[in-house]
């Protein structure tokens, strides 16, 4: 573990933000129950069909987006317990303090994530080549 790293102070940010979380999850599922039921109520008596609309997936992949990271700060608080924190998942070196503190529940050190970012884009560009050749 990197000694430059306060634990105290990245499990307080992890927390914070697991709260802040927590909370912006709540409230979307709340506000799509609310909405739901409304428009629930109008299709049934216009006999509308449910079709779902930009705003909505974007609400949805949002929330994905959400409880991804939801996930990605329970693990790094789990490796806190552990003893295991601030260690690299690809290649096992110290991840940087201050990608830590900036990120605090990274997984990879900058190299390997800039490694990984590289492969998916190389990625991409030849599934989008293998489309143009359909």
């Amino acid at each position: 573990m990197a000694n430059t790293i306060h634990y105290d102070e990245i499990r307080r940010i992890l927390t914070a933000r697991r709260n802040e979380l927590l909370n912006q999850i709540q409230n979307n599922l709340r506000d799509a129950r609310a909405e739901a039921s409304g428009q629930n109520r109008y299709r049934v008596e216009s006999g509308e069909t449910t079709e779902v609309h930009p705003e909505d997936e974007l609400a949805f992949a949002l929330l994905q987006l959400r409880g991804q990271v939801l996930n990605r700060i329970d693990e790094a608080m789990r490796q806190l317990d552990e003893g295991t924190y601030g260690y690299c998942g690809e290649c096992g070196d110290p991840i940087a303090p201050p990608r830590l503190r900036a990120l605090p529940f990274a997984v990879r050190c900058k190299d390997c994530e800039e490694m990984r970012e590289q492969s998916e884009r190389r990625e991409r560009g030849h599934s989008r080549d293998e489309l143009r050749r359909c």
